[in-house]
């Protein structure tokens, strides 16, 4: 994906609609300029920050209800080798251009930034300082001594509950059993159609044994 913009201003993130090229802030020197602008222009900044691979109705709805507790928010989306790391090799379902180029059609999306491989996962909070940060009730990297250290960090800590009955993992989960099912039917037809064969064969040839005695 190329852009090479290092012109952005907190009016033109807040007059964006939609489009990577206006959202997508690959320089952290540039977000951090955005995020102080911000500050002393008085909008509250919110942070939240995750895969949104298989975009589904919960990510809208989570995000959409993430809006409401800032007037800035800034997304944190994983790269693909760090989504892979986390979560094994078949992921993710999505590449990264086209999970932020999904993100920047919504209005409630302020600010979309990379968190890659060779961060830890504080240094984008850290960097931000959020007034809120936003988190899925569901996370599970962060445990009770990561939110007191991140207090440290960000003005409070929201936790959203989730905004779907299936997860985008569940539904890949779902995908590989409905795909592996029909197969493992068809392989054991298969195997039984083989097996008759063989001893009809076998019952064949013993029969012609007999006969020739």
């Amino acid at each position: 994906m190329e852009v090479n913009k290092s012109d952005w201003t907190l009016k033109s993130i807040l007059k964006a609609k939609h489009g990577v090229t206006e959202k997508y802030i690959p320089n952290l020197d540039d977000l951090k300029k955005i995020v102080e602008a911000a500050k002393q222009g008085g909008y509250k900044v919110g942070l939240t920050q995750g895969v949104y691979d298989m975009f589904h109705v919960g990510h809208g709805r989570y995000l959409e209800e993430a809006s409401t507790h800032a007037d800035i928010l800034i997304v944190g989306v994983d790269s693909d080798e760090l989504t892979r790391s986390m979560k094994g090799p078949t992921r993710p379902f999505d590449t990264f251009e086209e999970r932020i180029e999904i993100l920047a059609m919504l209005s409630c999306v302020h600010v979309i930034v990379k968190r890659d491989v060779d961060q830890h996962m504080y240094d984008l909070i850290k960097l931000v300082k959020p007034d809120v940060l936003v988190m899925s009730q569901t996370t599970r990297t962060f445990g009770d001594e990561d939110k007191r250290v991140l207090n440290e960090y960000c003005g409070t800590i929201r936790h959203l509950e989730a905004k779907a009955a299936t997860s985008t993992t569940a539904k890949l989960r779902r995908l590989k059993i409905e795909g592996i099912t029909p197969f493992s039917i068809a392989v054991k037809q298969k195997v039984t159609e083989f097996a008759e064969d063989v001893i009809s064969l076998v019952e064949s040839s013993l029969k012609g044994e007999t006969d020739g005695q």
